[in-house]
């Protein structure tokens, strides 16, 4: 017999109703023997079985050696019907009867445990089971129970808080709480507590992940008495929602190979060999299945649809047979388990399966947004709603991941409450409950506003201290700057008579997994785009609050690039939709705030936020002879426009303008900087004009083109703010903007600038006209715009924007934003 004894003392033969109802399985049952097998390989000297409520699986073992019965029990608390697991270990089959007389009530069960010396453990104490779970209910159980139960199966955080509760809990706390409660503490030492560890193992795959150790104990009895007498070590891997998941996909795996008797499919097929590794890692022998209806459906699919269909036009179900047998059959990976001598361990396994899982995702993701947008493309409604409606394939298939992060999140809370209500210190957990922001966007490399708004904030906030930080998802090898994570695209949808509305398909399961591992307390959009709908995805699911900004007028814009209204209604539809979904939505301006209200949008959710501007980086010091002499400005008035060179940006307006200028203003030059689509035909609308095209420009270039120029134009009507205006400004050059959209806002209307009418040629003419003619007053204007711009650094407006996101969600915040005050 060996001097310390380890229990394999928390399996349950047959899952909980909530998982089966989770994975779809009416039932699922564990042999006995296939878990003391197992437990013995693990190395476990004692066995025992907790099934719910029944000791039927205890007793088909009992007989073999080193076996003793045990039982979880449901009970409740009388008053409002919280439900908490007991642990009762090594009863006897009376004992089993006359525990579930009285196991509704805590108080009596707990009475009656103690009466017949019965050795038992609340597990899994922070975890709300029917979700009424409070700091209180666990404060009773601290008064009610002597041993606590560290479970193998929860997030580890609870587990951390759980033992240091423990640990720190005094006499005098406890009476306190007694007191408040009005519950006797049990034991003569009340204030010291025991804990002991179990897997809480429902599938076979992590049995012996979790255990309890005694050192000198000899056979059941002494381990007990060791238990009891405070003498327990536990030991075993932390758990994880990739580890949750896994059992929940292995639980449906090996119910429907039972239900359907799938061993006579073994070796028809690699991917059913890739499964058996994966998804029963403790099986004697290695079978190849899948439950059978996956492997009948794809029967079907094959008879029905022929080996001869396009890829493209594959449906769901075929896709994944595809996708799925493809990934085994080439991903050296995947391969490699097939053809290992035995399964991988647990902890292996589970991360092998996360890694299959979310590659087949992605390709059924983008086998479905190419397939729905043909088919939108082609009016073929019928088909659209087809191919939307098998997106439900997609979510089930990752529901298990889905539901284990939830639930790893939920159990965060509330073990994060009672850390703070016992004042335990900061370091249980480093960065608990510390204030972080992830702000999503598609891209941070594209030559916009938005992009270069988001990175000055990253670097703002890495300065100041803040926990601030991009995820993107970018089809790139260059390195990006620290505080950006990308997340490479599995995909890209581009509407071929539309080049410009392109979207990447970002990878899911990993940016849940990223948001999770970091431990964010705020999501941030910066896209309604695909980004934006994994950052609504995950803040679902994570049970974090969830901003957006609003930054780009794409129902505008995409009436610019197609002139398709009915597709700019559809698109405000989706937006609207879209932004509904947030909690709180930021706007740059009051104008745009008023235009999200106008389309339904409700009023209390929209919040104006402050935009700054560099103003050491631009100012009017930058200027430079050599950039005048290099483009041909000497002696001529420079008019500036700044931006993507695209036809949204109502450059054509510009064009037709600047032409007729010419007649009255020989001497104007119209520099135009950026790129885009629409440079080329531009281009051809001035050529034999003196206007010079100088491409895109960054740092001390752009900042000289700048200071080196005349005065602003940007005619845009569908931009929310326009960075470019204030970058001007700070230049100290006035600057001429329509009255329609953000950039007006930013401009005093014959003080810094000259507001036109938006679409209006013969007014934004007059402006030009003005700004070419009076060099004086426009000088003026300049020098008025560079010092209200100093007021406006974009330092202090970020520390602005930070409180404001620090502040959105408390009870107490200020909700008098000046857009509410303003309409």
């Amino acid at each position: 017999m060996k001097a310390d004894l380890h229990v394999h003392s928390r399996f349950s033969t047959r899952p909980s109703q909530w998982i089966l109802q989770k994975i779809g399985c009416p039932e699922s049952f564990t042999e006995p023997a296939e878990v003391y097998r197992i437990a013995k390989a693990h190395g476990m000297d004692l066995v025992t079985l907790t099934d719910h409520n029944t000791i039927r699986g205890a007793l088909e073992i009992a007989h073999l050696p080193d076996v003793f019965i045990s039982e979880e029990i449901t009970t409740y608390f009388p008053k409002d019907g919280c439900k908490v697991h007991v642990l009762a270990y090594d009863i006897s089959e009376d004992q089993h009867r006359d525990i579930q007389k009285v196991r509704e009530n805590i108080h009596e069960l707990v009475s009656f445990l103690n009466e017949q010396n019965i050795l038992h453990a609340v597990a899994h104490p922070l975890y709300g089971i029917n979700d009424k779970l409070t700091v209180e209910h666990f404060e009773k159980m601290l008064l009610l129970f002597q041993v606590f139960e560290l479970n193998g199966a929860r997030n580890d955080f609870q587990n951390q808080v759980l033992g240091a509760v423990l640990k720190r809990l005094e006499r005098a706390h406890l009476f306190r709480l007694a007191e408040t409660h009005r519950i006797l503490p049990m034991g003569t030492e009340p204030e010291k507590k025991v804990v002991i560890a179990g897997s809480d193992d429902h599938s076979s795959l992590n049995i012996a992940r979790a255990w309890t150790r005694v050192s000198q104990a000899r056979d059941v009895r002494s381990f007990l008495a060791g238990v009891a007498a405070g003498h327990a070590q536990t030991g075993g891997t932390p758990a994880t929602p990739l580890a949750m998941a896994h059992n929940l996909y292995a639980i449906a795996y090996q119910y429907y190979r039972e239900r359907f008797r799938l061993d006579r499919h073994m070796h028809k097929d690699v991917l059913f060999r890739f499964l058996e590794k994966v998804l029963d890692v403790n099986r004697e022998e290695t079978s190849a299945s899948w439950p059978s209806r996956v492997y009948d459906l794809a029967r079907a699919a094959r008879r029905r649809w022929g080996s001869s269909t396009p890829e493209e036009e594959l449906p769901p179900v075929k896709a994944f047979w595809r996708t799925s047998q493809c990934l085994v059959s080439k991903d050296a990976r995947f391969t490699a388990v097939v053809h290992a001598p035995r399964s991988p361990s647990a902890s292996k396994a589970e991360k092998i399966w996360h890694q299959f899982v979310g590659q087949v995702a992605d390709s059924l993701l983008v086998h479905l947004v190419d397939r729905a947008g043909r088919h939108l493309r082609g009016a073929n409604l019928f088909d659209t709603f087809g191919s939307l409606g098998s997106a439900g394939a997609l979510y089930s298939l990752l529901a298990p991941y889905f539901v284990a992060y939830s639930h790893f999140t939920k159990d965060k809370v509330l073990a994060l409450e009672i850390s703070r209500r016992h004042h335990l210190p900061r370091g249980v957990e480093p960065s608990a409950g510390s204030f972080s922001v992830v702000h999503f966007t598609d891209t941070v490399r594209d030559v916009n506003g938005v992009a270069k708004t988001l990175l000055q904030q990253l670097h703002t906030a890495r300065d100041l201290g803040h926990r601030l930080t991009l995820f993107t998802a970018e089809e790139t090898d260059l390195e990006l700057p620290e505080g950006v994570v990308n997340f490479r695209p599995v995909g890209r949808y581009q509407l071929p008579e539309y080049p410009e509305l392109s979207l990447n398909i970002p990878p899911f399961l990993p940016i849940l997994a990223a948001c999770y591992e970091r431990g964010f307390t705020q999501i941030h959009s910066a896209t309604p785009g695909p980004m934006g709908l994994a950052a609504l995805a995950a803040a679902r699911i994570l049970s974090l609050p969830i901003a957006a900004t609003y930054h780009t007028a794409f129902p505008q814009y995409v009436k610019r690039l197609t002139g398709d209204e009915g597709l700019e209604a559809a698109t405000w539809h989706y937006m609207i939709w879209y932004y509904n979904q947030m909690d709180y939505i930021y706007v740059p301006s009051v104008a745009t705030g008023r235009e999200l209200m106008r389309h339904g949008l409700p009023r209390e959710k929209i919040r104006t936020y402050p935009r700054g501007v560099d103003t050491e980086q631009f100012h009017p010091h930058n200027a430079s002879e050599r950039f005048r002499l290099e483009h041909g400005l000497d002696g001529k008035t420079a008019a500036l426009y700044v931006g993507r060179v695209s036809k949204e940006k109502d450059l054509d307006i510009l064009c037709r303008a600047y032409r007729r200028l010419l007649a009255m203003h020989p001497e104007t030059a119209l520099v135009v900087v950026g790129d885009g689509p629409y440079r080329e035909q531009m281009e051809r609308a001035l050529r034999g004009t003196p206007a010079v095209f100088t491409g895109y420009l960054s740092g001390k270039d752009l900042s000289e083109a700048y200071a080196s120029c005349d005065f602003f134009v940007f005619p845009s009507t569908t931009d929310t703010f326009g960075n470019a205006v204030l970058e001007a400004q700070a230049s100290a050059l006035p600057a001429v903007v329509s009255d329609q959209g953000g950039p007006r806002e930013n401009v005093i209307d014959g003080t810094t600038g000259l507001i036109f009418r938006a679409g209006d040629e013969d007014s934004l003419l007059q402006a030009l006209a003005w700004m070419s003619s009076r060099p004086e007053t426009r000088r003026e204007m300049g020098r008025k715009a560079r010092t209200l711009m100093e007021k406006r650094s974009f330092r202090e407006a970020f520390l602005a924007t930070w409180r404001l996101y620090e502040g959105a969600f408390r009870e107490d915040g200020d909700d008098e934003t000046p857009l509410r005050k303003a309409v």
